[in-house]
């Protein structure tokens, strides 16, 4: 029961679906998994799908200080800087990876025109509920 309650809150807490100021679309992300590490006590792996319609983005966020994520590229191109390293995009098929707690300057679609999409796995404490924190302007 906890760890369905958990990823609803994790689901809704992930939910970006809507509009900027300036009307830009943002991106919208579904939790497709979530584990505990047998082998790892007190850890979880956790996967989300991030979908962005052509032009959308995801606000400037923070993930949590326990978390490790590797970023994978399924579709189209996304645009992405991290920890003030320079914006990249990256293909499908390609990835990345984010420290514990960094800093997510840019996430984007690099597309006006296709949608894009990728998948980012968590490894992170299992208690922990909010798996994005927007930054203040």
């Amino acid at each position: 029961m906890f760890r369905q309650l958990l990823l609803a809150t994790t689901t809704a807490a992930l939910c970006m679906t809507g509009v900027f100021a300036d009307e830009r679309p943002v991106s919208k992300v579904s939790v497709v998994f979530d584990h505990p590490l047998p082998n790892v006590p007190g850890k979880s792996m956790r996967g989300v799908i991030v979908d962005y319609a052509p032009g959308a983005a995801s606000p400037s966020h923070r993930h949590p200080k326990s978390a490790f994520i590797y970023a994978t590229v399924l579709e189209g191109e996304v645009r992405s800087s991290v920890n003030g390293e320079p914006e990249k995009t990256y293909k499908a098929g390609e990835n990345w990876y984010e420290a514990p707690g960094a800093f997510h300057a840019v996430s984007a679609n690099a597309s006006d025109t296709k949608p894009a999409r990728l998948m980012a796995v968590f490894v992170l404490d299992s208690t922990e509920t909010e798996l994005v924190t927007p930054s203040a302007k």
